[in-house]
């Protein structure tokens, strides 16, 4: 399923304003013979519907007035078969198209999701992750009344008002004339009401997901809110995000109640014209009784599915604007959405080389300028530097996470930049400095790297990395679940089973970010005989505080300033006494 309609507009795609005309082109169109068949149930409901007004005119007027008792059981017969019809088609057409709607709210949430992930890292970095969880399980619920049994209500109601209409006209042309100005006025009202409302129902979603991105962050830090005695704190923001969306549900439960209470007057005024009209007309003999009673109740069939409409509306406008915000996020670009993005990666050999290479995360303010260097396949390099010098960053450039500003990231001679992303990131091993791991057991966290690992190379890479050290001696070993993010385990057992991951995985360039900042000695001395092992053959970009760490790198490459300071081997880096010696001295407290 494609977004709907987008145009372009200052070089980005934007939603068309004809939501209703995208709508029926990719939801409801593709859904047509379901449709087709609640609109049939729908009209088999409605006109059954009918019995009950048109058989009262000749329940008073011949049964009662005329004492013609031969038409009643005809009459209440047809009046129950009636009713089973519509009893019959109401659950049935609930049925169909209510599980139908729910399909599609899981396809669209599905479709969301998928497109959520091909965004680009920097995204994920300027969005909270609560916020795109509501985008994607929140917004997309409304459109369960574009196919579900809000769009037949609405055509149902519509088929109804005019057959309804249709028998008004042929008891008195001049009182339904007069019954319809009240309901025309109606009817410019709730337009504009529902004009109004489509803006309050987007900016809803906007807080919503503001207030459920804020709530999955205190979630996740609970142990520094508690920490820190912060829970007052962190109540008087939710408390204020929630107030806020009582104050848009209050403003739009307003202008819904103003609505339905302009009906029911609208309603009651036609009723008095009505019977005061009508009773006009049976004194002076033009109008029997049961015409009247007829004419009432064909007129409630009228002014019924007029309300009732007005409540669809606001369901399908509240569809629309999820709708609309759902459009949004599908239409931004995906990482490999670029057309430049061509080349299929073969296997990789490893030779990086940045040429002069740029990169802000905000306009002027540059946290890498003019990097520039080249290491050949296998080569270990070390990224050292102060906090915030722009190590991370200049890994993440290596890795794809990141495109540069200015200048060029080449791996084996080609542009990462027009590189299918999934044919390169298929060949690299991550450790990250936090650790992650997905609620679950430590071997569902291994099979993440590699999902046709065989039990034999899982083992293997679990005893490489010192993980089976731990979880033998745990109940269930490699099946023991170790919580959300890996919580039940130690910083320095979370760490051994990313490096197990990196391991299973078998990667060609390898990331190592912090990847023993949490290990006490004895641990570490284990991971450096296990990481000689992973690293050998494989370019691997390391950064590590722990100068001890990457004495035997390659290449180091001291980052200050988002500049290269210094470059070469450690003995080297060494013997220049400048700033690589000054941490290692600091460090080493030398």
């Amino acid at each position: 399923m494609t977004p709907p309609s987008r145009k372009a507009s200052g070089g980005k795609r934007r939603l068309s304003s004809s939501s209703l005309k995208s709508a029926f082109v990719e939801i409801i169109w593709p859904r047509r013979a379901l449709v087709g068949i609640g609109l049939l149930l729908i009209l088999v409901n409605r006109s059954a519907g009918m019995v009950l007004p048109a058989s009262t005119r000749y329940l008073i007027d011949d049964v009662l007035g005329k004492g013609e008792s031969g038409l009643l059981y005809p009459l209440l017969g047809l009046l129950v078969a009636a009713t089973t019809v519509q009893a019959i088609t109401s659950f049935t057409l609930t049925r169909i198209l209510s599980v139908e709607a729910q399909h599609l709210i899981a396809e669209l949430r599905a479709q969301v999701q998928r497109h959520v992930l091909r965004l680009p890292v920097r995204t994920f970095e300027d969005t909270k992750s609560g916020e795109l969880v509501s985008r994607i399980m929140n917004d997309v619920e409304g459109v369960r009344n574009l196919v579900g049994t809000g769009l037949v209500q609405l055509v149902g109601g519509v088929v109804t008002a005019l057959i309804a209409l249709f028998f008004l006209l042929r008891i008195d042309a001049v009182m339904t004339a007069l019954a319809l100005v009240p309901m025309a006025l109606f009817a410019v009202v709730s337009t504009k009401a529902f004009k109004r409302l489509r803006p309050k129902f987007r900016e809803r979603g906007k807080i919503q997901a503001e207030v459920t991105g804020r709530l999955t962050e205190a979630l996740g830090g609970i142990r520094i809110i508690k920490g820190f005695h912060a829970l007052e704190a962190e109540n008087r923001i939710f408390e204020k995000g929630v107030l806020r969306i009582f104050e848009n549900i209050k403003s739009t439960l307003t202008t819904s109640a103003a609505v339905t209470s302009l009906g029911t007057f609208f309603i009651g005024l036609a009723s008095v014209v009505i019977l005061g009209y009508g009773g006009t007309l049976i004194l002076d003999d033009a109008l029997t009784v049961g015409e009247l009673f007829s004419f009432t109740l064909f007129l409630a069939f009228l002014v019924g599915p007029i309300v009732q409409m007005a409540n669809i509306g606001t369901q399908m406008t509240e569809a629309f604007a999820g709708l609309d915000r759902t459009s949004e996020l599908l239409s931004q670009p995906g990482e490999d959405d670029d057309p430049v993005r061509a080349t299929e990666m073969d296997r990789v050999d490893g030779r990086v080389r940045f040429e002069d290479v740029s990169f802000s995360y905000v306009d002027g303010e540059p946290v890498l300028r003019g990097i520039d260097f080249e290491v050949e396949p296998g080569t270990v390099v070390a990224l050292v530097g102060s906090s915030g010098s722009g190590k991370s960053t200049l890994a993440s450039l290596a890795v794809s996470f990141l495109e540069p500003d200015e200048g060029r990231v080449l791996v084996d001679g080609v542009d990462l930049r027009t590189v299918k992303l999934a044919s390169y990131r298929s060949q690299l091993g991550l450790v990250l400095q936090d650790d992650f791991l997905f609620d679950g057991t430590i071997r569902e966290n291994l099979l993440f790297a590699r999902p046709e690992a065989t039990k034999e190379e899982i083992e293997d890479a679990a005893r490489r990395a010192f993980v089976t050290e731990f979880s033998d001696r745990m109940p269930d070993g490699l099946d023991t679940v170790i919580g959300e993010r890996g919580v039940k385990l130690s910083g320095g057992q979370k760490q051994r089973v990313t490096i197990a991951r990196a391991l299973l995985a078998e990667p060609r360039i390898l990331l190592l970010d912090e990847a023993t900042s949490a290990l006490d000695t004895e641990s570490e001395s284990f991971i450096q005989s296990s990481l000689e092992e992973l690293l050998a053959g494989r370019t691997t970009f390391v950064i590590a505080h722990r100068l001890s760490t990457i004495q035997r790198a390659d290449l180091i490459l001291v980052i200050e300033d988002g500049e290269i300071a210094e470059r070469g081997r450690h003995e080297e880096l060494m013997a220049l006494e400048g700033r690589y010696h000054r941490l290692y001295t600091l460090q080493a407290r030398i």
